[in-house]
């Protein structure tokens, strides 16, 4: 048996009391981006369900994402007499999307690969151009907005104000956030070791054999599609609440859905961990990282110097000087870097950062037949 203070030194644990703490440590104006990694983090763990623990190629995660924020800004904004609040509105987002989900995977049961991707890629796609032209309803591209925040009753204001807590609200959202990924990360892990979750993991490696050992891989895989997206609906609902804004349509495209794709790929497919890892590397680059670099590059003077200096040898070339500015823009490198990201570890690590168990011990023992070559008979 493990000894007391090993048990609670486990990573989600340690980690779980950390964050707890982050908003009293760095104050809630620090920790905003915090919230949006773990909006992320779920939407990365919906994912997961369906491409990491059963295998299926998901290319329009970002749809349910967008279902979701669009279910909550419907139910929530004043222009629309519904004003439900924020608990019916995660309520709604999360059935609404599961409902979604089913649709999606109730005629694409039969397909696998390159053929269930295109059908998810494609859905993707209807679902960003139909919240666009929809304007009666979801406001097109000029978004739904003021949505609501999130407010903290009376008795907890006044219990905050007491120990000269002023930011309650922001805090609220902070901790709302954190306790739903908690939640998600909880049920997940149980879900692996259920009979659920090992029917999942056995139609990925062989749907064949499974269906000949009695899982239904209909249900089964219905099953997936409606979780991960229910847990893609949950992360729009807090995403639009977060930004009280539903936002254009045009953030939930393919992109977006390919961005989540390489944060399981990078932290290791099938992955609790490498999921949440890959979250907070690739995603906290686009958001934090990199604009963080690049006010730094617009302070330092080194962009306008570089683009004056072409301007001045080159007079009739300012789309020389206006390439310049762009390269020397980090936010910019964000696809090519993702890719670069992809390639290097497709090669060195398939298996990713951190990836389950069973994953790198299966890639392992390939590697292991593949190095000691044939056997010999004679």
């Amino acid at each position: 048996m493990r000894s007391g203070w090993r048990k609670y030194a486990r990573w989600d644990t340690v980690g779980l009391a950390v964050l707890l703490a982050m908003p009293a440590l760095l104050g809630t104006s620090s920790t905003d981006e915090l919230v949006n990694l773990f909006v992320f983090g779920i939407l990365a763990l919906g994912l997961n369900v369906v491409t990491g623990y059963t295998g299926l190629l998901h290319l329009g995660i970002a749809a349910f994402f967008g279902l979701g924020a669009y279910i909550t800004g419907i139910l929530t904004v004043p222009s629309y007499p519904f004003q439900v609040g924020f608990v019916w509105a995660l309520v709604a987002s999360v059935v609404g999307a599961a409902a979604m989900g089913a649709v999606l995977g109730a005629p694409t049961l039969r397909l696998r690969g390159d053929y269930l991707a295109l059908v998810t890629l494609g859905f993707g796609e209807v679902v960003k151009v139909t919240l666009r032209n929809m304007e009666e309803i979801t406001a097109g591209t000029k978004t739904l907005s003021p949505l609501p925040g999130l407010t903290a009753p009376g008795w907890l204001q006044d219990f905050a104000n007491r120990f000269g807590i002023v930011d309650i609200d922001q805090r609220l959202m902070y901790y709302v956030a954190l306790a739903l990924l908690a939640l998600t990360v909880a049920m997940l892990r149980n879900l692996e070791r259920s009979p659920l979750g090992r029917a999942w993991v056995a139609l990925r490696e062989d749907e064949l054999a499974a269906t000949c050992m009695g899982i239904n891989a209909a249900r089964t895989k219905l099953a997936a599609f409606a979780l991960g997206a229910a847990l893609a609906g949950m992360a729009g609902c807090l995403h639009a609440t977060r930004l009280t804004s539903t936002a254009d349509p045009n953030a939930y495209d393919f992109n977006r859905s390919i961005i989540i794709l390489c944060c399981l790929i990078l932290g290791g497919l099938g992955s609790i961990r490498g999921a949440l890892l890959g979250v907070a590397l690739l995603v906290g680059y686009e958001n934090v990282a990199a604009p963080w670099l690049d006010s730094r590059l617009q302070e330092s003077g080194v962009r306008d110097a570089a683009v004056e200096r072409i301007r001045q040898g080159f007079p009739e070339q300012d789309w020389l000087a206006a390439k310049v500015g762009e390269l020397l823009t980090f936010s910019n490198w964000n696809l090519m870097l993702f890719g670069l990201a992809l390639i290097l570890m497709m090669r060195y690590r398939p298996e990713g950062l951190l990836p389950s168990k069973r994953i790198q011990m299966e890639l392992h023992e390939q590697d292991s037949a593949a190095s000691a070559g044939p056997v010999s008979t004679g």
